[in-house]
């Protein structure tokens, strides 16, 4: 019996070794997304749009912050337009209802930050504890002024991150110039 133990806890060590390095690859990855972004000539604008789906998105040279993260992860193979339009479509009771929509709407509920952050918790990506360490390849939520200003952006190294707050994507230091609202570690839908 001892041995069994012992063999199911070596298994059990081997796969978070090989989930950790799974982890920081595609943060990695994540990151170098991210960044492409910055090389992109991207007017700030959030106009309301009707996308195609899956798989929709604005013009690619506009924009706004929400989209540095759907097109980083979409570069990754993640389309969170259709994620988070099903999500919301199954529990739709369970998103912010800042806008006093009815029903999800795929052409902008994936482009509004507090439903992104919704969607990541909801995800178990939620990093909590003021305390916590940003990881490249994170997700930081922003309220700018404290009255609902939401902003976000990736997480690219030490005090660094890639956002659009209206000059298109930049990257950027300085990420508790703002108040936190939410940090998320995300690699995208468990198979």
């Amino acid at each position: 019996m001892k041995y069994v133990s012992l063999i199911l806890f070596g298994v059990w060590v081997l796969a978070e070794m090989l989930s950790a390095q799974e982890g920081a690859a595609f943060a990695g990855r994540f990151v170098a997304a991210a960044n492409y972004r910055t090389t992109q000539s991207v007017r700030y604008d959030p106009a309301y749009a009707v996308l195609t789906y899956p798989g929709g998105d604005v013009p690619a040279d506009t924009g706004v912050c929400t989209d540095v993260v759907i097109r980083s992860y979409r570069a990754m193979g993640v389309d969170l337009q259709q994620l988070v339009h099903e999500d919301m479509r199954a529990n739709f009771s369970a998103y912010p209802g800042l806008w006093g929509l009815k029903r999800p709407d795929r052409n902008i509920d994936h482009r509004r930050v507090p439903n992104l952050q919704r969607f990541l918790e909801r995800q178990g990506a939620e990093v909590k504890g003021e305390a916590s360490s940003f990881l490249p390849g994170d997700l930081v939520a922003w309220d700018l002024n404290g009255n609902g200003l939401w902003h976000i952006g990736v997480v690219t190294g030490p005090d660094t991150f890639v956002h659009n707050i209206g000059n298109g994507p930049v990257a950027a230091s300085g990420i508790r110039q703002w108040k936190i609202v939410g940090h998320y570690r995300w690699s995208g839908p468990k198979d």
